[in-house]
């Protein structure tokens, strides 16, 4: 490291070390050619048995892990160093950021203002999304009580789980700049494509809105029965100026601004109409959930060697076209400009679909080494995927 960078770092090891004014440390987003050890870390001082320590929060993507340290058992130094692009110290007096370039610049941002120092330490898991919410029992999640239904505890708890992933990373978004701060004239425009009865969409649209988020939702399902629907529940709410629904295809969806696409279960090559339709609009985050695959499974006509031993089992080459399906998009979408991650947003034990591609809107561009690999693939499998016939006629 460099030693401008190497005293931006010790400066603000210093300040998170002065726990009797510290609030809360975020640490995101990653520098070049640096892998951190979580996807974002949370660091508060709080109080336990009367012992003031330091809880650290760490996200992998998926989960959430927390551990406490004693004063001066961490070190925080090395923590800072470790990959994170930026570093956000808040204290009671205001914040301290810092952001790390690609070239390992620092850039310093120092804001004064009072924040509060909250020290209690919650050992209950939070629920983001309350089963009383009234959207829950219009949609038939909960009863008329605001009890989940027994019925209805999977599509609950899969709601929940993408809550869980879309809150850090939204969050992260818009501390690096990648998505602009929302406002009240500029909100936080989100897309549901292919939204069907729209639980997601209206549990977005309700948990942001309950964490202060200014959001504009947008729902859009081909089916004009569920815009009704939709339309009918949000106005019931008394919510129908910041959620809307259309009943449009994926590929014609007649929208210009758009900071958020979300995409679960479109199938086939509708996901790759969803993922097309986001980049052309130059949508800051992707969520993606595919659903089923056949594009690949009717191109992989002849096998490469040594793959004949995978080929010659139909239930094999079928689970290995998926694969190659999703890996393709996750790298079709770095080579146009996104950070992408594959991950499992939900337990298989309630949905076999539980595959997002997550992806955010940074504008690096690919390598040299990114393009071969990719022309090498398809090549050797002479393939070409539905997704690089809309983003890659170029290629």
């Amino acid at each position: 490291m460099s030693t401008e960078l190497d005293e931006a770092i010790s400066e603000a090891a210093q300040l998170i070390g002065k726990t009797e004014s510290l609030v809360r440390v975020v640490l995101s987003g990653s520098r070049r050619a640096m892998s951190p050890v979580a996807t974002r870390i949370d660091i508060r001082p709080v109080l336990i048995k009367s012992n003031l320590v330091l809880q650290v929060a760490s996200n992998d993507g998926r989960q959430t892990q927390t551990k406490n340290y004693d004063i001066g058992a961490l070190n925080v130094a090395e923590l800072l160093a470790s990959g994170f692009s930026n570093i956000l110290i808040e204290q009671t007096s205001g914040s301290h950021s810092l952001k790390i370039t690609k070239k390992d610049r620092p850039l310093i941002h120092r804001h004064s203002g009072e924040k509060e120092q909250i020290l209690t330490h919650d050992r209950a898991k939070n629920r983001l999304l309350d089963p009383r919410d009234p959207f829950l029992r219009e949609v038939g999640i909960s009863d008329k009580d605001g009890v989940v239904k027994p019925s209805r505890q999977d599509k609950y708890r899969q709601v929940e789980e993408f809550l869980r992933l879309l809150a850090p990373t939204l969050k992260s978004a818009i501390e690096a700049g990648h998505v602009p701060i929302p406002s009240k004239k500029s909100p936080l425009v989100i897309v549901d494509l292919g939204c069907g009865n729209a639980y997601l969409t209206f549990a977005v649209h309700q948990y942001l809105r309950s964490i202060g988020i200014d959001v504009e939702m947008v729902g859009i399902d081909i089916r004009s029965e569920s815009r009704r629907r939709n339309e009918e529940i949000s106005s019931k709410l008394g919510i129908n100026s910041s959620i809307h629904f259309r009943a449009e295809e994926i590929s014609n969806a007649s929208i210009d601004r758009v900071d958020v696409v979300m995409g679960l279960h479109a199938c086939d090559t509708a996901t790759d109409d969803a993922i097309a339709w986001a980049v052309e609009r130059d949508a800051k985050l992707l969520f993606i959930a595919p659903c089923c695959h056949h594009d690949l499974q009717t191109q992989l006509v002849e096998t490469p060697d040594p793959w004949q031993i995978i080929a010659r089992h139909g239930l094999l080459k079928e689970r290995f076209a998926d694969l190659l399906t999703d890996a393709l998009r996750a790298h079709i979408l770095k080579l146009v400009g996104y950070r992408t991650e594959v991950i499992e947003f939900v337990g298989g034990e309630h949905t076999p679909r539980n595959l997002l591609i997550r992806a955010v809107k940074t504008g690096a561009a690919p390598d040299e080494s990114d393009r071969f690999r990719y022309q090498e693939l398809i090549s050797l499998w002479k393939i070409k995927p539905a997704l690089a016939t809309r983003l890659l006629d170029d290629e």
